[in-house]
């Protein structure tokens, strides 16, 4: 089955973090980063811009509005995500619990909906 794993934090949170504070966070993400490729699950995986780099479209009756950032404010905001391939929810939130941003934030595991089992109109 496949999951998604979504990790949030405090995108401002390393803003006066030194250089060596920075590279040993992504050392932890490099380490993750093999254990999940030895674990044969990732299949996808990449870190987002900040926020301020978001557009928001909504449509509604009366057409298409964009604006600016997220939808809502929050003290979490979407850092990245992995897509992972597990047998079962228990080895996604091994997944999970290994991921360096629980450490510092949450990662939101979800599981992927399955469409194969459906047809596509034609």
């Amino acid at each position: 089955m496949r999951y998604t794993l979504l990790i949030y934090g405090d995108e401002t949170a390393g803003a006066d973090a030194t250089p060596e504070q920075l590279q040993e966070i992504m050392d932890g993400y490099w380490a993750y980063e093999a254990w999940l490729e030895e674990a044969g699950i990732k299949r996808a995986g990449e870190a987002l811009q900040d926020t301020g780099q978001a557009t928001t479209v909504r449509v509604r009756d009366d057409g298409a509005m964009t604006t600016d950032g997220p939808f809502a404010e929050t003290k979490e905001q979407l850092g990245g995500f992995y897509l992972i391939e597990c047998d079962n929810l228990d080895d996604a939130l091994e997944a999970a619990r290994r991921c360096p941003g629980s450490t510092h934030g949450s990662v939101e595991v979800r599981p992927v909906l399955d469409f194969s089992q459906l047809e596509a109109p034609r």
